[in-house]
């Protein structure tokens, strides 16, 4: 009854068309990258209710980020069990690749100066590689290349190709984020990280 209510006072009809409803800061974001079947656009906490495109591409920007490391994250969390480098990690501490072990016990086991590198490393291509601009698409890197592949590709001439390739990379970076959650959740709970595998 009270959703009747307010589609009724929203939409001047109690079995109204969304559609009629044109007065929604929410509007301005339905034809965004991301805004995909079933849900459309989504945004139960209401952070895009004042409209800022400003606040909404820099929350995008974090989106694509933070979804491109969990993808990251998740492959580097599955391949270990099935393989791992061969020679040493650190050879002046004797710790070869296969006495690292999976899941969050690596942490304890990877010297210090290793983790310094990575940190290093991630901290540059941020900041380097990856710098956002304004006037370019959130997550879209003067540098990049073709979604995001730093090999001078330059953006891809098909625009519908790179809306579609967009999406999924927005879709699977959404999933990537819950998935690598559960995977560290799971471990943390049961201590191993094999036994998500079955092995």
């Amino acid at each position: 009854i009270i959703g009747m209510m307010v589609q009724d006072g929203l939409t001047g009809s109690a079995w109204g068309d969304w559609a009629l409803y044109t007065d929604s800061p929410l509007r301005a974001f339905e034809s965004e990258l991301g805004v995909q079947a079933p849900v459309g656009f989504w945004d139960p906490m209401g952070f895009t209710k004042d409209g800022d495109v400003d606040a909404f591409k820099r929350r995008r920007e974090s989106e694509l980020k933070h979804g491109r490391v969990a993808m990251f994250a998740t492959m580097g969390y599955i391949v270990p069990e099935y393989f791992k480098f061969p020679g040493y990690l650190s050879p002046s501490l004797g710790l070869k690749f296969a006495d690292v072990p999976n899941g969050l016990a690596a942490i304890s086991k990877v010297p210090g100066l290793g983790w310094a590198q990575w940190f290093i490393f991630c901290g540059l291509v941020d900041f380097g590689l990856y710098r956002a601009d304004p006037a370019r698409a959130p997550g879209d890197y003067a540098n990049g290349g073709i979604l995001g592949v730093p090999n001078a590709s330059g953006p891809m001439s098909d625009e519908e190709g790179r809306k579609k390739k967009l999406n999924s990379e927005l879709a699977n970076g959404r999933l990537a984020m819950v998935a690598i959650m559960g995977m560290l959740f799971q471990n943390g709970t049961m201590g191993d990280a094999s036994s998500m595998w079955g092995l």
